[in-house]
C-alpha cells in the first residue's frame, strides 16, 4: 500500500524511501517481479550496472534469477568497458 508517487520519487532520486523501500531493494524487487525490458525503461544500463552487484544478485531469492543477473553482470561489465 505504497503510493506509487512515492515509488517514482524514490526510483527519480527525489526521496530516500517510499515505505520500507529505498532505491536499491527497489531494484531487486523489480529483478524479482518484472522482465528485463521493464527494468531497463526504470533504470539507465550505467545504473544498472551500478546497482547490480554480487550483493544485490545474493539478495534475490530464487537461484535461478541469481544465476540469470550473475550473466547480466557479466555481460554488462564486458560491455560498458569495451565502449569505454
Amino acid at each position: 500500500s505504497i503510493p506509487v508517487a512515492d515509488i517514482d520519487d524514490v526510483l527519480a532520486g527525489k526521496k530516500k524511501y517510499a515505505g520500507h523501500f529505498n532505491r536499491q531493494s527497489l531494484f531487486v524487487k523489480m529483478l524479482e517481479t518484472y522482465p528485463w525490458f521493464t527494468i531497463i525503461r526504470f533504470f539507465t544500463i550505467g545504473e544498472v550496472k551500478e546497482m547490480l552487484t554480487p550483493g544485490t544478485i545474493k539478495k534475490l531469492r530464487m537461484p535461478s534469477l541469481q544465476r540469470k543477473y550473475e550473466f547480466v553482470q557479466k555481460r554488462l561489465s564486458r560491455i560498458i568497458s569495451a565502449a569505454e
